[in-house]
């Protein structure tokens, strides 16, 4: 039995050979075995970063008499929610449809056929926190499906049509300019005025808004719009859901002041942080415009969160012959909670000077009464005081601060890193790699960092070699060496990740692959409603799995129907094709009815209505491969401008036929220059990079 699971890609899989449940993985098998058998199906979804899948696990499917019920009433099936997306997408949907909840553990209760009759997600063996008993829940359901089937036929009938009914997240419209002042007000309403984010408690990053937000304050200059912006980063980038030793963030916080995080690290949500500090960084160094210029001193803070984001994939996501590693658990044990990432003051203490010491506690609020429930002295690091107001406590200078606490920090670093380290999953999923790839080819830029470009490039080098069929006439597979396919994030990312390093490098081959792939998804992607559906159409399979779904959400990772509506406007703006205009148009009237309503959960969605409905920027950096073209590439792709499109080309180049007319007409041979048209208008060429990333900066606005 336990073999299923040891020889499983997943590392989620793998972790449970040893335990006494017969554990099947999706498979046929699972649903031929219960139909044979008349037996209904415990459906487990969790994930090898997932706290609460491991104390379930240490719990539940680690007890023998919990498995002998599971053994002897059941078929067990576990799935790996970041390896089988589609699968979680569906049954997460049936477990809301029934509880209003759903998470991981995702605990589901099936029929032979794959319907859900009963589920939720943590369940105690015995039952507390107000959580009915495992066992009690088993035993009951076992005896319900025995005795009453025609009562279980009936609920799973029910949740069945729910998810049907709610199929599609597209609800048609014609889209307008007021859906974007529309929604981003929707955004300003849940807006935490006193602590930054959306919402109250628990809080999630939600990094798609504040992009779009950026773009929004860029083109109309409101105060406010950056505002909600700059609280927001500024909050994160202060509280314990940044890992202020080690760099990168936590998945969310469970308050509302960004302090006590769920510790677990996930690639996707770096990948998009990362890209979002960038974009306000580089908002908050450009020159001055003619209109008001961004308020507050933001831009060092979030150049060291981007620091520190790179410094964590550099040092623990990456893999030296391109790709990266797909999350870092929390927990290193079940009775663990972040204790790798927490300190008490004797520890902090030890390891550090006195003064340094005194520093970090006042910098840090490391205290004797720490905030981890589990252990009363266990301090999350977050930024209490800033340097100037420990410089007068300690009266020492602000520069003295400021070396104490770096000194401090390595040190804990140094004394972290000998700690047992939380569990890192190696897999190289394609869409969050292509993800990663994209956020860090703009750091590369911002940065001036050559190695974070080479390894972004080699990445997707290597996607497209192992987790691509050949010549695209399938796609992309979910992970190189998966038999996972037909996964709608994984062509979008990789799609919108190609025009990224198109955009890095200027060769058209990777145009060309950001093409193939979205025609492919055109293609087969295409649902009833106008939408894109999230798996390939035919593609099938037991259980919901033949249930059509056309997500609109960004939830966890960005909408692929927003991604789909951003590569396929770059692609109308760098091809020159009206097809993909009139793709863009089709695909976003789709969801244009509801947008604006989705509001922050519809971020990436509205950043792809965003660059159908606004005007485009067109950068043209003319030139050789010699420095002073690259100076102006780099100042080019460096520069924060919203719906920039960037061409790097040759002086003798064919392809610049593509260009808009207006472009064409200005190119003279004359190299190395830049050139840049904003909508309808354009600026005079340029040779110095200081004048391109200030026309970048200013050109156009309040016209």
């Amino acid at each position: 039995m336990t073999a299923r699971l040891a020889t499983q890609q997943s590392s989620y899989l793998r972790s449970a050979k040893d335990q006494p449940v017969h554990w099947y993985p999706w498979s046929d098998e699972a649903f031929a075995r219960a139909r044979r058998e008349a037996r209904p199906i415990l459906l487990d979804i969790g994930a090898v970063w997932c706290h609460w899948c491991h104390v379930m696990d240490h719990e539940s499917y680690e007890d023998p008499e919990i498995a002998e019920l599971l053994n002897r009433d059941w078929v067990c099936i576990k799935v790996d929610r970041d390896e089988r997306p589609d699968v979680d997408a569906r049954y997460q949907r049936a477990v809301q449809a029934l509880t209003g909840q759903g998470g991981w553990p995702l605990t589901a209760f099936l029929t032979p056929d794959g319907d859900v009759f009963y589920g939720g997600t943590y369940f105690p063996p015995d039952g507390k926190h107000g959580r009915p008993g495992f066992r009690a829940v088993l035993t009951e359901l076992a005896r319900l499906y025995r005795e009453d089937p025609e009562r279980v036929a009936r609920q799973a009938g029910e949740i069945a049509g729910r998810l049907r009914a709610a199929r599609t997240e597209a609800t048609q419209g014609s889209l307008s300019p007021e859906v974007l002042a529309e929604a981003a007000d929707h955004m300003a309403r849940q807006f935490d005025f006193r602590h930054g984010g959306f919402g109250a408690q628990p809080k999630f990053p939600h990094p798609g808004a504040c992009d779009f937000l950026l773009n929004r304050w860029f083109d109309t200059r409101q105060t406010w719009q950056w505002e909600i912006v700059e609280r927001t980063l500024s909050g994160m980038a202060r509280g314990g859901i940044r890992d202020h030793v080690g760099g990168g963030f936590h998945r969310y916080a469970v308050d509302a002041r960004w302090i006590v995080p769920h510790f677990e690290k996930m690639l996707y949500d770096n990948s998009e942080l990362l890209r979002a500090y960038v974009h306000a960084a580089g908002a908050a160094a450009a020159p001055a415009p003619a209109a008001p210029s961004p308020p507050g001193d933001a831009g060092q803070l979030y150049t060291e969160v981007i620091d520190g984001i790179v410094r964590w994939v550099s040092e623990v996501m990456s893999d030296p012959a391109g790709g990266y590693h797909a999350s870092q658990d929390a927990d290193v044990g079940p009775d663990d909670d972040g204790d790798y990432f927490t300190w008490t003051p004797d520890e902090a203490r030890a390891v550090v000077a006195p003064d340094e010491f005194e520093a970090l506690t006042r910098h840090y609020d490391i205290d004797e009464a720490g905030e981890m429930h589990h252990h009363a002295g266990k301090n999350v690091l977050w930024i209490r005081q800033p340097p100037e107001a420990i410089a007068a406590a300690m009266q020492r200078t602000p520069e003295d601060v400021e070396r104490l606490l770096a000194a401090g920090r390595a040190k804990l670093k140094r004394a972290r890193d000998a700690r047992p380290t939380p569990f890192v999953d190696r897999t190289l999923y394609t869409g969050w790699n292509a993800m990663m790839a994209s956020a860090m080819l703009e750091a590369a830029a911002f940065l001036d960092r050559p190695d974070l470009e080479r390894h972004a490039l080699a990445t997707l080098e290597r996607l497209f070699r192992e987790a691509a069929a050949p010549d695209l006439a399938g796609g992309m597979r979910h992970a190189p060496g998966s038999d996972v396919d037909g996964i709608l994030d994984d062509q979008v990312q990789a799609a919108a990740a190609a025009l990224d390093a198109y955009e890095a490098t200027g060769d058209d081959a990777w145009q060309d692959r950001a093409g193939r792939l979205m025609e492919l998804v055109w293609r087969d992607y295409r649902a009833d409603d106008g939408g894109l559906r999230d798996t390939a159409r035919g593609r099938g399979g037991v259980g919901f799995l033949a249930h059509e779904l056309t997500p609109a959400q960004d939830a966890p990772t960005p909408s692929p129907n927003g991604v789909a509506g951003i590569v396929i406007a770059r692609l109308a703006a760098h091809a020159g094709d009206e097809r993909w205009s009139e793709r863009c148009r089709a695909l976003l009237d789709a969801f244009a009815g509801g947008l604006a309503e989705l509001s922050v959960f519809g971020a990436t969605l509205l950043r792809a209505a965003d660059w159908a409905l606004m005007p485009l920027t067109h950068v043209v950096v003319v030139g050789e491969d010699d420095e002073a073209t690259m100076r102006l590439h780099r100042a080019a792709r460096a520069a924060f401008r919203p719906r920039k499109v960037l061409t790097r080309l040759a002086p003798d180049a064919t392809s610049r036929n593509r260009l808009p007319p207006v472009l064409q007409a200005m190119l003279d041979g004359a190299a190395p220059r830049a050139y840049v048209c904003a909508g309808t208008q354009c600026a005079a060429p340029m040779t110095a990079p200081d004048a391109l990333t200030r026309t970048l900066a200013t050109f156009g606005l309040g016209n």
